[in-house]
This record gives structure tokens, sequence and C-alpha cells, in this order.
């Protein structure tokens, strides 16, 4: 299920303008929106991958002790 678009004003700089409308017109993108939705994506992309990379280095490695503590396979 798709949310319905919300419009937004953004003042950019003229070079950041004109890599958009060059990438609108290179990679065949319908609209301006669509340019700025993909990168939008992309770096929320980025901070996911971060935060589970953070995430990850916070395992702690005693755990693997304490999660088969006295239980066989066979209990499961």
């Amino acid at each position: 299920m798709t949310m319905p678009n919300q419009k937004v004003s953004v003042s950019l700089p003229e070079a950041i303008l004109r890599f958009i409308e060059h990438y609108r017109t290179a990679k065949g993108c319908e609209s301006r929106s669509q340019v700025i939705e993909e990168a939008l994506s992309l770096l929320r992309e980025r901070e996911l991958e971060t935060a589970y990379l953070e995430s990850s280095l916070e395992i702690d490695e005693a755990w693997d002790v304490v999660i088969a503590d006295g239980l066989a396979d066979e209990t499961w």
C-alpha cells in the first residue's frame, strides 16, 4: 500500500538543480520529484545499514552461553 504524496517546497543551489535535471533526462525519470525520492531512498538505506552495523557490534558473545544453558535440541 503506497502512501499519498505530500507536496513540499525545497530551495536548492543551482548546481544541484542542474544535476537533478541531467539525471532525470539521462535515467528517464518522470520528474525531479522522482530523482529526489530515489536519492532520499538511498540515503535512508545508507542510514539503516549504518544502524544495523552499529547494532551488530553490540552483540554480547557471552549470550551464546546463556541461550544454550541446559537445553538440548530435543527440547525444542
